[in-house]
């Protein structure tokens, strides 16, 4: 770590050597609860979306009200990124004083907080939504969060058998080894259909603009952790399957408003919007998370700035 007078510079290795240890389950659990405890201030996020090549950039910022600093958060994510060599995130972490708005901290992670927040978002809900017993995980997507949902999730449901799809065969033969480098077992699904077919827990992790998923794929006792569509042009699964499933989860209903799957669903429904239960309101124990084995549950996220805040502030106060 380097100090520039009042400023504390972090960089990506710096960053690294301070998750060791770090239990990022339970930190996401803190964050979303507070959220839901209405203990932070998050304003909607802004984004820049592009079209070639293929990107977009989310602006995220917020603060707890107890807590002394703001954070405020880039992320971008450009999908052809891999094939030039490049990771397909990016992004940093600017840290304020509350008090006097000075920066306090940089935290140059090129994304990698973002993306364990994300990840560690899908191994909350999976911990009070997925059935007990998992015989295999169904992945879409051969990206970052196919890897990482995977590995947080080893917290709350272990599980070393893979079944995923992805659209590029090369990546999804890259995706495959690198899973299997790691100790899982992996098996390549010709279509989203068959991966719901042999599987009680589904991630979606991609960057779909049209639904993956149909209600008619999926089983009784299914979990679906969807979390690439946070955008209002993003769509992984078909609306069907939010309006029939037995408890439909989010990170924010008011963010859930305009973006992904809650958008597509229902607009500008209030009556059933307001039927969507909150995360932060299961781990608070407001509301039951699965209740009966036979359920068919899906959790929604779009990332809050209240996950960037709890895991800033975590990497700050550890040496």
């Amino acid at each position: 770590m380097t100090d520039a007078g009042s400023i504390t510079f972090l960089d990506a290795s710096q960053i690294e050597q301070r998750l060791k240890g770090l239990d990022l389950v339970r930190l996401m659990e803190g964050a979303f609860a507070a959220f839901s405890r209405g203990e932070a201030v998050v304003p909607p996020p802004g984004e820049l979306l592009f079209e070639d090549p293929p990107g977009e950039v989310h602006i995220k910022y917020g603060y707890l009200k107890s807590g002394d600093t703001y954070v405020v958060k880039i992320a971008s994510g450009f999908w052809n990124n891999p094939a030039h060599g490049l990771s397909s995130s990016d992004g940093l972490l600017l840290v304020f004083r509350k008090d006097t708005g000075q920066l306090a901290a940089v935290l140059n992670d090129h994304g990698r907080l973002t993306d364990l927040r994300t990840a560690a978002a899908g191994a909350v809900a999976a911990k009070y939504l997925a059935p007990e017993q998992i015989e295999a995980i169904g992945v879409l997507g051969t990206g970052i969060q196919a890897e990482l949902q995977v590995q947080l999730l080893q917290a709350v449901r272990p599980c070393r058998n893979i079944v995923f799809w992805g659209r590029n065969r090369e990546r999804g033969e890259a995706y495959a080894r690198r899973m299997r480098d790691r100790g899982f077992l992996v098996e390549a699904a010709r279509s989203p259909a068959e991966v719901a077919s042999r599987c009680h827990l589904i991630v979606t992790a991609t960057a779909s603009s049209e639904p993956l998923l149909q209600w008619s794929d999926i089983q009784p006792a299914t979990h679906i952790a969807c979390i690439g569509a946070d955008s209002a042009d993003k769509q992984e699964l078909d609306a069907s399957i939010i309006r029939q499933a037995d408890l439909v989860v989010t990170d924010s209903r008011a963010q859930g408003r305009s973006r992904g799957e809650l958008w597509h669903a229902y607009r500008a429904d209030d009556a059933a919007m307001s039927g969507i239960v909150e995360i932060g309101e299961i781990v608070s124990s407001a509301v039951n998370g699965r209740t009966a084995a036979e359920q068919v549950t899906v959790s929604t996220f779009s990332g809050l700035a209240v996950q960037d805040i709890a895991i800033a502030s975590a990497v700050l106060s550890r040496s």
